[in-house]
């Protein structure tokens, strides 16, 4: 049942009690309306900012993500390069070892030598080798190792610092456990 005018009336409200009662009503009412509607529109609002920052989110991670990838692909860009590098550099430093030129040298070799013409084969050698030797030969010809091997320089007979004794002598030691040593230490004088 709706609450009017005439209902108010079928009650048996007076005219003046009728009036009271609709605009105690509308005082209750009216500020509702109002409130929903603000409501409404704040939820229409809402709605449409819901919309806008999710879209202008996804711009931003986007660009984002697109940042973050091509940063990252920069940067396994250059680890490769570097591992690269560092391959043909070893290879070169083979070719190095292989032309005599000093290990202590290397280094110095390495870090005036341009590498970014260099490539690897499949073999893990570097790609035109002969030439590579030729021009280490003649630009480091001056730190090229000649390695002459030697023996130890022996005098004969080797000094022990005991002077050398005569067989005779040796068996003229009364001393057993000395005239058996003085036998060892001399055995080419005894035949064995």
């Amino acid at each position: 049942m709706a609450f009017t005018r005439s209902f108010l009336k079928s009650l048996g409200l007076s005219e003046e009690q009728v009036q009271a009662a609709m605009e105690a009503h509308l005082d209750v009412v009216t500020p509702l309306k109002e409130e929903r509607d603000t409501l409404k529109t704040d939820a229409d609002k809402l709605a449409q900012l819901t919309q806008e920052r999710d879209t202008l989110q996804a711009i931003v991670n986007k660009g984002d993500y697109e940042k973050e990838h091509q940063a990252f692909e920069a940067y396994k860009a250059q680890v490769e390069q570097q591992e690269q590098r560092a391959k043909v550099q070893a290879a070169y430093c083979r070719l190095l070892t292989d032309e005599k030129i000093s290990e202590k040298r290397h280094a110095v070799i390495c870090k005036v030598t341009d590498f970014s013409g260099m490539k690897l084969d499949k073999d893990g050698n570097l790609q035109g080798a002969d030439k590579l030797r030729e021009a280490i030969r003649t630009d480091w010809a001056e730190f090229v190792t000649e390695t002459h091997e030697r023996g130890a320089k022996v005098e004969t007979p080797p000094d022990t610092g005991k002077q050398a004794r005569t067989k005779d002598e040796i068996l003229a030691i009364k001393d057993t456990a000395e005239r058996q040593r003085a036998i060892a230490e001399n055995h080419t004088l005894f035949g064995f």
